[in-house]
């Protein structure tokens, strides 16, 4: 090819490859310019649903959209997942999620979506350990005395959860599986139901939120025996935690992150991301989110992908060892 010839192609090469620089350069600029939709693959009232409506009025606020909040509930999570799943990876469809988000990979035989591969994380938002309560007519004021009872009375004692696979489950389970114990699971189509059979005495035992179960607590309806997270929680730091007091190892801390679907540009995460950490970063915010008991994270996406790793492969191996499924 002769030197005129080179030059006349490199020049229609970048020709060609400016407009499409400028393109991108300029959607990105105006992200988002229409509302963002924000599923949630849970009903309202839980902890999900908490941190997201604390997060996403802020998050419309400082990014000049609405991020209207669409709760698409069933099947553990999955309904509204594999739904985000399929969605354009345009920014204007995001989720945010929790453990059931990587634990359903082995509690279900087949998912119709990869939680590790067909999902690209923003960021972390917050996370909040749980509290272990039982109903008053249950003869036990401790976690060993608990165990001692579970223990004496295996496949006797049973447990509430919102689902099979939802956090409930997964940290009666986890309990189960530290203890070398058996009480039953009994689940519930959703955290508030769950909490209430426990309240009513339908069943004995739960793993809720601190925020859901604490109001029980405090008015005598139903006992606290501890705190699911390996340090007292600041907001309630008369609860002892499940491993001190019978328990040693446990730990189940309830995260809450922002996710898009695979093909989400870097520069559209990049806004969301920055546009996280400056609403969270609020004192505003920051009060709120110790009122419930939450601690704010904020992460980077790598930092949130790394996280999802770690869960995935810790609670894999609780769910084998259990023998839980879904189906």
């Amino acid at each position: 090819m002769s030197d005129l010839k080179k030059i006349i192609s490199i020049a229609a090469f970048f020709s060609a490859a400016i407009p499409v620089a400028q393109f991108a350069t300029a959607q990105t600029a105006v992200y988002p310019n229409k509302p963002v939709h924000v599923v949630l693959p849970f009903p309202p009232g839980g902890s999900v649903d908490t941190v997201a409506r604390l997060v996403m009025p802020r998050l419309s606020e400082s990014l000049g959209q609405q991020f209207i909040i669409e709760n698409r509930s069933g099947a553990s999570g999955n309904i509204g997942t594999e739904y985000v799943a399929r969605a354009a990876p345009d920014g204007y469809t995001l989720m945010v999620n929790t453990i059931p988000f990587v634990a359903n990979s082995y509690m279900y035989a087949k998912l119709p979506f990869d939680p590790l591969t067909d999902f690209v994380p923003i960021s972390l938002l917050a996370s909040s350990p749980s509290v272990l309560v039982v109903h008053p007519s249950l003869p036990v004021h401790s976690v060993r005395e608990l165990l001692e009872l579970a223990r004496a009375k295996p496949g006797v004692l049973n447990f509430a959860t919102a689902g099979p696979g939802t956090n409930p489950h997964i940290a009666g389970e986890l309990f189960n599986y530290l203890g070398k114990v058996k009480t039953v699971a009994i689940h519930y189509k959703g955290g508030g139901p769950a909490l209430l059979s426990t309240v009513a005495g339908d069943t004995e035992i739960i793993v809720s939120g601190v925020s859901e179960a604490t109001p029980f607590a405090t008015t005598g309806r139903l006992r606290a025996l501890g705190i699911t997270s390996l340090t007292r929680s600041p907001a309630f730091p008369d609860i002892p935690t499940i491993a001190e007091s019978g328990l040693p190892g446990y730990e189940f801390v309830t995260w809450h992150g922002l996710l898009a679907p695979r093909g989400t540009s870097a520069a559209v995460v990049a806004v969301l991301n920055d546009g996280v950490k400056k609403t969270l970063a609020t004192p505003e915010q920051v009060a709120r989110f110790r009122q419930i008991g939450q601690d704010i994270i904020a992460s980077t996406p790598e930092e949130f992908a790394a996280h999802l790793k770690k869960e995935s492969a810790k609670w894999g191996k609780v769910i084998k060892e259990q023998g839980m499924r879904a189906e």
